[in-house]
Protein backbone atom coordinates (compact mmCIF):
# COMPACT_ATOMS: atom_id res chain seq x y z
CA UNK A 1 0.00 0.00 0.00
CA UNK A 2 1.24 3.20 -1.24
CA UNK A 3 0.95 6.29 0.81
CA UNK A 4 -1.83 8.19 -1.25
CA UNK A 5 -3.77 5.16 -0.55
CA UNK A 6 -3.11 5.25 3.49
CA UNK A 7 -3.48 8.90 3.68
CA UNK A 8 -7.23 7.98 1.53
CA UNK A 9 -7.65 5.04 4.00
CA UNK A 10 -7.16 7.38 7.18
CA UNK A 11 -8.86 10.07 5.47
CA UNK A 12 -11.97 11.55 7.62
CA UNK A 13 -11.00 9.97 11.18
CA UNK A 14 -11.82 11.87 13.94
CA UNK A 15 -8.36 11.42 15.65
CA UNK A 16 -9.24 12.68 19.09
CA UNK A 17 -12.09 10.34 19.69
CA UNK A 18 -9.85 7.67 18.10
CA UNK A 19 -6.79 8.20 20.33
CA UNK A 20 -9.49 8.40 23.80
CA UNK A 21 -10.32 5.15 23.09
CA UNK A 22 -7.56 3.54 22.34
CA UNK A 23 -6.18 5.26 25.91
CA UNK A 24 -9.34 3.93 27.37
CA UNK A 25 -8.99 0.06 25.75
CA UNK A 26 -5.19 0.45 27.05
CA UNK A 27 -6.04 1.11 30.86
CA UNK A 28 -8.67 -1.50 31.09
CA UNK A 29 -5.55 -3.99 29.39
CA UNK A 30 -3.35 -2.90 32.08
CA UNK A 31 -6.33 -2.93 34.64
CA UNK A 32 -6.68 -6.66 33.78
CA UNK A 33 -3.59 -7.74 33.69
CA UNK A 34 -2.57 -5.94 36.94
CA UNK A 35 -5.59 -7.55 39.03
CA UNK A 36 -4.64 -11.27 37.12
CA UNK A 37 -0.54 -11.35 37.68
CA UNK A 38 0.76 -12.98 40.15
CA UNK A 39 4.91 -13.20 40.70
CA UNK A 40 5.91 -16.14 38.69
CA UNK A 41 3.34 -15.97 36.26
CA UNK A 42 4.78 -17.43 32.58
CA UNK A 43 3.28 -14.17 30.82
CA UNK A 44 4.00 -15.69 27.09
CA UNK A 45 2.53 -19.06 28.16
CA UNK A 46 -0.72 -17.33 29.67
CA UNK A 47 -0.59 -15.13 26.29
CA UNK A 48 -0.33 -18.16 23.83
CA UNK A 49 -2.57 -20.40 25.62
CA UNK A 50 -5.58 -17.96 26.41
CA UNK A 51 -5.16 -19.29 30.46
CA UNK A 52 -5.53 -15.88 32.01
CA UNK A 53 -8.05 -13.20 31.13
CA UNK A 54 -5.87 -10.23 30.20
CA UNK A 55 -4.53 -13.30 27.40
CA UNK A 56 -8.67 -13.50 26.56
CA UNK A 57 -9.34 -9.65 26.27
CA UNK A 58 -6.31 -9.06 23.91
CA UNK A 59 -7.76 -11.83 21.65
CA UNK A 60 -10.90 -10.19 21.67
CA UNK A 61 -9.01 -6.95 21.77
CA UNK A 62 -7.65 -8.56 17.93
CA UNK A 63 -10.92 -9.15 16.86
CA UNK A 64 -12.26 -6.01 18.09
CA UNK A 65 -9.83 -4.51 15.91
CA UNK A 66 -11.18 -6.32 12.82
CA UNK A 67 -14.68 -5.90 13.12
CA UNK A 68 -13.41 -1.77 13.76
CA UNK A 69 -11.47 -2.14 10.09
CA UNK A 70 -14.47 -3.77 8.67
CA UNK A 71 -16.95 -1.36 9.80
CA UNK A 72 -15.04 1.59 8.76
CA UNK A 73 -14.49 0.31 5.37
CA UNK A 74 -18.44 -0.17 4.63
CA UNK A 75 -20.86 2.37 3.53
CA UNK A 76 -22.02 4.73 5.36
CA UNK A 77 -25.25 3.97 3.51
CA UNK A 78 -25.31 0.45 4.78
CA UNK A 79 -26.41 1.08 8.17
CA UNK A 80 -29.41 3.18 7.18
CA UNK A 81 -30.15 0.30 4.74
CA UNK A 82 -29.87 -2.84 7.46
CA UNK A 83 -30.60 -0.59 11.13
CA UNK A 84 -34.21 -1.99 10.95
CA UNK A 85 -33.29 -5.62 9.99
CA UNK A 86 -30.24 -5.57 12.63
CA UNK A 87 -32.94 -4.38 15.27
CA UNK A 88 -35.25 -7.37 14.38
CA UNK A 89 -32.08 -10.05 14.28
CA UNK A 90 -31.32 -8.77 17.52
CA UNK A 91 -34.77 -9.45 19.35
CA UNK A 92 -34.63 -12.77 17.58
CA UNK A 93 -31.29 -13.31 19.35
CA UNK A 94 -32.66 -12.33 22.65
CA UNK A 95 -35.51 -14.67 22.30
CA UNK A 96 -33.39 -16.97 21.34
CA UNK A 97 -31.86 -16.72 24.74
CA UNK A 98 -35.04 -17.28 26.42
CA UNK A 99 -34.80 -21.17 24.94
CA UNK A 100 -31.66 -22.11 24.67
CA UNK A 101 -29.75 -19.58 26.99
CA UNK A 102 -26.80 -20.83 29.02
CA UNK A 103 -27.10 -19.78 32.71
CA UNK A 104 -24.20 -17.35 33.96
CA UNK A 105 -23.98 -16.13 37.59
CA UNK A 106 -27.47 -15.94 38.13
CA UNK A 107 -28.72 -14.29 34.52
CA UNK A 108 -30.20 -16.56 31.91
CA UNK A 109 -28.45 -14.19 29.39
CA UNK A 110 -25.85 -15.86 27.10
CA UNK A 111 -25.00 -18.05 24.15
CA UNK A 112 -22.65 -20.88 23.78
CA UNK A 113 -20.99 -20.56 19.98
CA UNK A 114 -18.07 -23.10 19.56
CA UNK A 115 -17.34 -23.08 22.73
CA UNK A 116 -16.90 -19.16 23.49
CA UNK A 117 -20.10 -17.36 25.20
CA UNK A 118 -21.09 -14.59 23.63
CA UNK A 119 -24.49 -11.71 25.23
CA UNK A 120 -26.85 -10.51 23.34
CA UNK A 121 -27.73 -8.13 25.06
CA UNK A 122 -24.69 -6.14 24.88
CA UNK A 123 -25.30 -6.52 20.62
CA UNK A 124 -28.50 -5.44 20.85
CA UNK A 125 -27.68 -1.76 22.59
CA UNK A 126 -26.38 -1.19 19.00
CA UNK A 127 -28.76 -2.56 16.89
CA UNK A 128 -31.75 -0.29 18.99
CA UNK A 129 -29.54 2.51 18.86
CA UNK A 130 -29.31 2.27 15.03
CA UNK A 131 -33.49 1.42 14.84
CA UNK A 132 -33.82 4.68 16.93
CA UNK A 133 -32.00 6.72 14.85
CA UNK A 134 -33.46 5.74 11.74
CA UNK A 135 -36.65 5.98 12.85
CA UNK A 136 -36.44 9.45 14.31
CA UNK A 137 -34.39 10.44 10.93
CA UNK A 138 -37.66 9.02 8.60
CA UNK A 139 -39.58 11.71 6.88
CA UNK A 140 -42.77 10.03 7.81
CA UNK A 141 -41.43 10.87 11.69
CA UNK A 142 -43.03 13.96 13.78
CA UNK A 143 -41.88 13.62 16.96
CA UNK A 144 -44.12 16.13 18.47
CA UNK A 145 -47.01 13.70 18.05
CA UNK A 146 -47.79 11.28 20.99
CA UNK A 147 -47.81 7.89 18.35
CA UNK A 148 -43.96 9.05 17.28
CA UNK A 149 -43.10 8.99 20.82
CA UNK A 150 -44.85 6.20 21.77
CA UNK A 151 -43.16 4.01 18.72
CA UNK A 152 -39.68 5.29 19.86
CA UNK A 153 -40.25 4.60 23.40
CA UNK A 154 -41.16 0.97 22.66
CA UNK A 155 -38.25 0.24 20.28
CA UNK A 156 -36.05 1.20 23.37
CA UNK A 157 -38.16 -1.07 25.96
CA UNK A 158 -39.01 -3.79 23.78
CA UNK A 159 -35.32 -5.46 24.69
CA UNK A 160 -34.94 -3.98 27.67
CA UNK A 161 -38.18 -6.13 28.87
CA UNK A 162 -37.12 -9.74 27.21
CA UNK A 163 -33.82 -8.71 28.81
CA UNK A 164 -35.15 -8.40 32.26
CA UNK A 165 -36.77 -11.74 31.32
CA UNK A 166 -33.21 -13.07 31.11
CA UNK A 167 -32.68 -11.99 35.09
CA UNK A 168 -29.96 -9.67 33.27
CA UNK A 169 -31.62 -6.37 35.34
CA UNK A 170 -28.52 -4.63 34.97
CA UNK A 171 -27.80 -4.38 31.50
CA UNK A 172 -32.03 -3.65 31.06
CA UNK A 173 -31.72 -0.70 33.18
CA UNK A 174 -29.19 0.84 30.62
CA UNK A 175 -31.70 1.03 27.62
CA UNK A 176 -33.08 3.49 29.38
CA UNK A 177 -30.45 5.72 28.44
CA UNK A 178 -32.51 6.49 24.84
CA UNK A 179 -34.92 8.50 26.74
CA UNK A 180 -31.41 11.05 26.95
CA UNK A 181 -31.21 10.90 23.02
CA UNK A 182 -34.96 11.30 22.45
CA UNK A 183 -34.98 13.92 25.02
CA UNK A 184 -32.41 16.03 23.12
CA UNK A 185 -34.61 15.56 19.58
CA UNK A 186 -37.74 17.16 21.17
CA UNK A 187 -39.11 14.88 24.04
CA UNK A 188 -40.98 17.12 26.30
CA UNK A 189 -38.88 17.51 29.69
CA UNK A 190 -41.74 16.80 32.12
CA UNK A 191 -41.29 13.35 31.09
CA UNK A 192 -38.02 13.75 32.48
CA UNK A 193 -39.67 15.42 35.45
CA UNK A 194 -42.08 12.08 35.70
CA UNK A 195 -39.54 10.02 35.63
CA UNK A 196 -37.82 11.33 38.30
CA UNK A 197 -40.70 11.73 40.56
CA UNK A 198 -41.26 7.78 40.01
CA UNK A 199 -37.81 7.11 41.50
CA UNK A 200 -38.70 8.97 44.27
CA UNK A 201 -41.81 7.18 45.06
CA UNK A 202 -39.98 3.91 44.41
CA UNK A 203 -37.64 5.24 46.89
CA UNK A 204 -39.70 6.57 49.12
CA UNK A 205 -41.85 3.41 48.92
CA UNK A 206 -38.74 1.63 50.16
CA UNK A 207 -37.77 3.64 52.88
CA UNK A 208 -41.51 4.39 54.62
CA UNK A 209 -44.25 2.66 55.80
CA UNK A 210 -46.84 2.23 52.61
CA UNK A 211 -49.92 3.46 55.33
CA UNK A 212 -48.07 6.25 56.25
CA UNK A 213 -47.40 7.43 52.33
CA UNK A 214 -51.02 7.01 52.12
CA UNK A 215 -51.95 9.68 54.37
CA UNK A 216 -49.16 11.54 53.33
CA UNK A 217 -50.44 11.78 49.89
CA UNK A 218 -54.04 12.16 51.01
CA UNK A 219 -52.77 14.96 52.74
CA UNK A 220 -51.05 17.03 49.75
CA UNK A 221 -53.84 16.36 48.17
CA UNK A 222 -56.57 17.65 50.20
CA UNK A 223 -54.68 20.74 50.44
CA UNK A 224 -53.89 21.22 46.85
CA UNK A 225 -57.44 20.81 46.66
CA UNK A 226 -58.37 23.39 48.99
CA UNK A 227 -55.78 26.04 47.78
CA UNK A 228 -56.72 25.02 44.13
CA UNK A 229 -60.86 25.61 44.69
CA UNK A 230 -61.33 28.83 42.33
CA UNK A 231 -59.17 27.07 39.56
CA UNK A 232 -60.84 23.81 40.09
CA UNK A 233 -64.44 25.65 39.92
CA UNK A 234 -63.68 26.96 36.73
CA UNK A 235 -62.42 23.83 35.26
CA UNK A 236 -63.59 20.74 36.75
CA UNK A 237 -61.38 18.34 34.93
CA UNK A 238 -58.20 19.76 37.48
CA UNK A 239 -60.02 18.13 40.28
CA UNK A 240 -59.89 14.77 37.75
CA UNK A 241 -56.40 15.33 37.31
CA UNK A 242 -55.65 16.23 41.13
CA UNK A 243 -57.31 12.84 42.03
CA UNK A 244 -55.83 11.02 38.92
CA UNK A 245 -52.42 11.92 40.29
CA UNK A 246 -53.26 11.01 43.97
CA UNK A 247 -54.75 7.32 42.90
CA UNK A 248 -51.66 6.95 40.87
CA UNK A 249 -49.07 7.78 43.76
CA UNK A 250 -51.37 5.42 46.29
CA UNK A 251 -51.15 1.94 44.05
CA UNK A 252 -47.68 2.71 42.86
CA UNK A 253 -46.39 2.64 46.41
CA UNK A 254 -48.68 0.29 47.74
CA UNK A 255 -48.97 -2.36 45.32
CA UNK A 256 -46.65 -1.74 42.03
CA UNK A 257 -43.26 -1.48 44.45
CA UNK A 258 -43.59 -4.14 46.17
CA UNK A 259 -45.10 -6.60 43.50
CA UNK A 260 -41.89 -5.85 41.87
CA UNK A 261 -39.67 -6.62 44.84
CA UNK A 262 -41.31 -9.50 45.44
CA UNK A 263 -42.02 -11.23 41.74
CA UNK A 264 -39.72 -9.29 38.77
CA UNK A 265 -36.38 -8.78 41.26
CA UNK A 266 -34.41 -11.84 42.76
CA UNK A 267 -33.67 -11.73 46.35
CA UNK A 268 -30.31 -10.72 45.71
CA UNK A 269 -31.22 -7.38 44.24
CA UNK A 270 -33.72 -7.20 46.81
CA UNK A 271 -30.85 -7.29 49.72
CA UNK A 272 -28.38 -5.14 47.49
CA UNK A 273 -30.75 -2.31 47.36
CA UNK A 274 -31.51 -2.59 51.06
CA UNK A 275 -28.04 -2.73 52.00
CA UNK A 276 -27.66 0.76 50.24
CA UNK A 277 -30.88 2.41 51.42
CA UNK A 278 -29.70 1.13 55.03
CA UNK A 279 -32.29 -0.77 55.57
CA UNK A 280 -30.43 -3.99 56.02
CA UNK A 281 -27.13 -5.29 57.50
CA UNK A 282 -26.39 -7.98 55.69
CA UNK A 283 -22.49 -9.16 55.49
CA UNK A 284 -22.86 -11.41 52.60
CA UNK A 285 -24.82 -8.65 50.70
CA UNK A 286 -22.74 -6.24 51.47
CA UNK A 287 -18.99 -7.86 50.90
CA UNK A 288 -18.55 -6.95 47.26
CA UNK A 289 -18.84 -3.48 47.88
CA UNK A 290 -16.63 -3.13 51.25
CA UNK A 291 -13.92 -4.73 49.73
CA UNK A 292 -14.25 -2.67 46.86
CA UNK A 293 -14.63 0.76 48.69
CA UNK A 294 -11.35 -1.11 50.88
CA UNK A 295 -9.39 -0.95 47.85
CA UNK A 296 -10.11 2.05 46.45
CA UNK A 297 -9.44 3.29 49.90
CA UNK A 298 -6.08 1.86 50.76
CA UNK A 299 -5.04 3.49 47.08
CA UNK A 300 -5.01 6.96 49.01
CA UNK A 301 -4.18 10.50 47.29
CA UNK A 302 -1.66 8.70 44.76
CA UNK A 303 -2.33 5.04 44.87
CA UNK A 304 0.18 1.98 45.74
CA UNK A 305 2.26 1.59 42.16
CA UNK A 306 1.02 -0.19 39.43
CA UNK A 307 1.16 -3.77 40.57
CA UNK A 308 1.43 -2.94 43.99
CA UNK A 309 -2.33 -3.08 45.28
CA UNK A 310 -2.73 -5.79 47.51
CA UNK A 311 -6.40 -5.84 48.20
CA UNK A 312 -7.18 -6.58 44.34
CA UNK A 313 -3.93 -8.61 43.19
CA UNK A 314 -4.82 -11.23 46.43
CA UNK A 315 -8.24 -11.66 45.38
CA UNK A 316 -10.47 -9.43 48.21
CA UNK A 317 -11.96 -8.09 45.74
CA UNK A 318 -14.75 -10.69 43.84
CA UNK A 319 -14.83 -10.05 39.52
CA UNK A 320 -12.26 -7.74 40.24
CA UNK A 321 -11.44 -7.57 36.81
CA UNK A 322 -15.22 -7.50 35.25
CA UNK A 323 -17.60 -5.68 37.42
CA UNK A 324 -14.89 -4.16 39.86
CA UNK A 325 -12.51 -3.51 37.45
CA UNK A 326 -12.26 0.28 38.41
CA UNK A 327 -10.88 -0.86 42.08
CA UNK A 328 -7.76 -2.18 40.49
CA UNK A 329 -6.93 1.70 39.28
CA UNK A 330 -7.70 3.11 42.57
CA UNK A 331 -5.64 1.15 44.49
CA UNK A 332 -2.72 1.16 42.20
CA UNK A 333 -3.09 4.96 40.78
CA UNK A 334 -4.80 6.51 44.04
CA UNK A 335 -7.76 9.48 43.84
CA UNK A 336 -5.69 11.42 41.58
CA UNK A 337 -4.94 8.42 39.16
CA UNK A 338 -9.23 7.48 39.43
CA UNK A 339 -9.60 10.95 38.74
CA UNK A 340 -7.40 11.12 35.36
CA UNK A 341 -9.08 7.94 34.40
CA UNK A 342 -12.52 9.20 34.57
CA UNK A 343 -11.21 12.46 32.72
CA UNK A 344 -10.53 10.42 29.62
CA UNK A 345 -14.15 9.11 29.86
CA UNK A 346 -15.41 12.57 30.67
CA UNK A 347 -13.24 13.85 27.41
CA UNK A 348 -14.45 10.74 25.53
CA UNK A 349 -18.29 12.02 25.92
CA UNK A 350 -17.65 15.83 25.37
CA UNK A 351 -15.93 14.91 21.76
CA UNK A 352 -18.56 12.44 20.80
CA UNK A 353 -20.84 15.09 21.77
CA UNK A 354 -18.58 17.80 19.65
CA UNK A 355 -19.10 14.76 16.63
CA UNK A 356 -22.62 14.82 17.02
CA UNK A 357 -23.74 18.32 16.60
CA UNK A 358 -21.38 18.27 13.53
CA UNK A 359 -23.86 16.57 11.81
CA UNK A 360 -25.69 17.25 8.97
CA UNK A 361 -27.92 13.96 8.65
CA UNK A 362 -30.60 13.30 11.43
CA UNK A 363 -29.59 9.83 11.84
CA UNK A 364 -25.80 10.37 12.91
CA UNK A 365 -26.79 12.72 15.13
CA UNK A 366 -29.30 10.74 17.42
CA UNK A 367 -26.63 7.62 16.79
CA UNK A 368 -23.91 9.66 18.18
CA UNK A 369 -26.21 10.87 20.92
CA UNK A 370 -26.84 7.08 21.39
CA UNK A 371 -23.17 5.96 21.72
CA UNK A 372 -22.36 9.05 24.43
CA UNK A 373 -25.91 7.81 25.84
CA UNK A 374 -24.99 4.29 26.39
CA UNK A 375 -21.15 4.84 27.53
CA UNK A 376 -22.50 7.44 30.05
CA UNK A 377 -25.04 5.11 32.07
CA UNK A 378 -22.41 2.59 31.79
CA UNK A 379 -19.82 4.05 33.61
CA UNK A 380 -21.44 5.94 35.79
CA UNK A 381 -23.75 3.29 37.08
CA UNK A 382 -20.12 1.06 37.03
CA UNK A 383 -18.42 3.57 39.35
CA UNK A 384 -21.19 4.30 41.50
CA UNK A 385 -21.12 0.54 42.19
CA UNK A 386 -18.16 0.12 42.99
CA UNK A 387 -18.03 3.12 45.51
CA UNK A 388 -20.95 2.34 47.07
CA UNK A 389 -23.51 4.58 45.70
CA UNK A 390 -25.25 2.49 43.65
CA UNK A 391 -26.48 -1.66 44.09
CA UNK A 392 -24.12 -4.24 42.14
CA UNK A 393 -25.93 -5.01 39.54
CA UNK A 394 -23.46 -6.26 37.35
CA UNK A 395 -22.59 -3.38 34.83
CA UNK A 396 -19.45 -3.54 33.08
CA UNK A 397 -17.15 -0.46 33.02
CA UNK A 398 -16.73 0.34 29.11
CA UNK A 399 -13.66 -1.03 26.82
CA UNK A 400 -12.25 -1.67 30.48
CA UNK A 401 -13.83 -4.36 32.36
CA UNK A 402 -13.00 -7.94 30.83
CA UNK A 403 -15.43 -9.54 28.33
CA UNK A 404 -15.83 -9.88 24.47
CA UNK A 405 -19.14 -9.38 24.16
CA UNK A 406 -18.35 -5.83 25.89
CA UNK A 407 -15.62 -4.75 24.06
CA UNK A 408 -16.63 -5.65 20.35
CA UNK A 409 -19.97 -4.15 21.56
CA UNK A 410 -18.35 -0.50 22.57
CA UNK A 411 -15.80 -1.09 19.62
CA UNK A 412 -18.63 -1.53 17.34
CA UNK A 413 -20.33 1.39 18.16
CA UNK A 414 -17.65 3.87 18.13
CA UNK A 415 -16.35 2.65 15.14
CA UNK A 416 -20.08 3.02 13.14
CA UNK A 417 -20.20 6.46 14.72
CA UNK A 418 -16.60 7.32 13.52
CA UNK A 419 -17.47 5.77 9.81
CA UNK A 420 -21.29 8.22 10.18
CA UNK A 421 -18.75 11.27 10.83
CA UNK A 422 -16.24 10.81 8.03
CA UNK A 423 -19.71 11.21 5.96
CA UNK A 424 -20.52 13.22 7.80
CA UNK A 425 -21.31 15.54 4.41
CA UNK A 426 -24.00 13.14 3.44
CA UNK A 427 -27.19 13.32 4.23
CA UNK A 428 -28.22 10.26 5.38
CA UNK A 429 -31.70 8.73 6.53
Amino acid sequence: MNRRQQIKLTEGIDWPTMGLYLGIVIVGLLSIFAAEYREGDNIWNDIIHLNKNYSRQLMWLGVSAVLATIIWLTDSKFFTATANLLYAGGILLLLLVLGIGKDVKGSHSWLVIGGFQFQPAELTKLCTNLAIAKYLSSIETDFTKLRSRLIAVSLALIPCAIIILQSETGLALVYFSFFLVMYREGLPGVLLVIAFSAIVLVLSALLVDKNILFIIFSVITALVVYFSRREIKRNRSRLALILAIWAFCSVFVMFIVPFAFTKVLKDYQVRRIEVMLGKENDPKATYNTRQSMIAIGSGGLIGKGYLKGTQTRYDFVPEQSTDFIFCTIGEDFGFIGSLIFIGLYVALLLRIIFVAERQRSTFSRVYAYGVASIIFFHMAINISMTIGLAPVIGIPLPLVSYGGSSLMTFTMLIFIMLRLDADRQMVLR
